[in-house]
């Protein structure tokens, strides 16, 4: 059945909406399949299967061949599901078809009728492709992470807040001012166990308030300052 529907590719791309609906299924389907099934060389090598990475470039090729709306957007669907793969495969064989296929998201950027919310889509696969599918190389094992070399460095940093209720974290260029006078803080909270659990009871009235009023990422901050103090305190 998916060799009859391959053929008949060109057809179903240009007919009506239930023919190109059924082919967009087809298209998603091969293109799940081509990144889920892997082939066992005869030396353990895992591979993807060859005859669908060539089947989904001719897909690619009959959808932007007919650049109405829903195509389109069959193309960019495909793309942002198996883009990184598929390059990586061409460019192993040391072909350049990837850069193909964005020539031709270009040109039908520029030239098709297709709806301005399709072509924004278009832009942004482009986009995708140009920061590497959006993958992100980790830093080398051996090199520590630093600001400098780690563009994702303060990416999960705890928020703190100032005594006028800011936000900042450990990239804000203020940091230390900031932070040190949060510590300088410390003595108006009761001490708190390393569980993050209060030593005051659980009558306290204070401490009722903080859990009526205070919302999931001022909580989650606070208890992370409180474990903070005290492990300096220890220190």
């Amino acid at each position: 059945r998916c060799q009859t529907e391959y053929e008949n590719r060109d057809e179903a791309a240009k007919g009506d909406e239930t023919a190109r609906k059924q082919f967009h299924a087809f298209v998603l389907f091969l293109a799940e399949l081509y990144l889920n099934l892997e082939i066992k060389g005869t030396k353990g090598q895992v591979t993807r299967a060859e005859i669908l990475q060539e089947g989904l470039r001719e897909l690619l090729n009959s959808l932007f061949s007919n650049p109405v709306d829903s195509n389109l957007i069959c193309a960019v669907k495909l793309l942002k599901l198996t883009g990184s793969v598929l390059e990586d495969a061409w460019k192993e064989k040391g072909n350049n078809v990837m850069e193909e296929m964005i020539q031709r998201i270009e040109n039908v950027v520029l030239d098709a009728n297709c709806s301005r919310d399709v072509k924004h889509m278009l832009l942004k696969v482009v986009e995708l492709r140009s920061s590497n599918w959006g993958r992100v190389h980790e830093t080398s094992p051996h090199t520590k992470a630093t600001p400098e070399n780690d563009p994702n460095y303060f990416m999960n940093e705890p928020t703190f807040y100032t005594s006028d209720g800011v936000p900042f974290t450990a990239a804000d260029p203020d940091y230390q001012e900031k932070y040190q006078e949060l510590l300088e803080r410390e003595d108006l909270f009761p001490d708190y166990e390393e569980n993050g659990m209060a030593l005051s009871g659980p009558g306290d009235q204070y401490f009722n308030d903080l859990d009526n009023k205070m919302d999931p990422e001022i909580e989650e901050a606070y208890e992370k300052f409180c474990l903070e103090s005290e492990h300096k305190r220890k220190q």
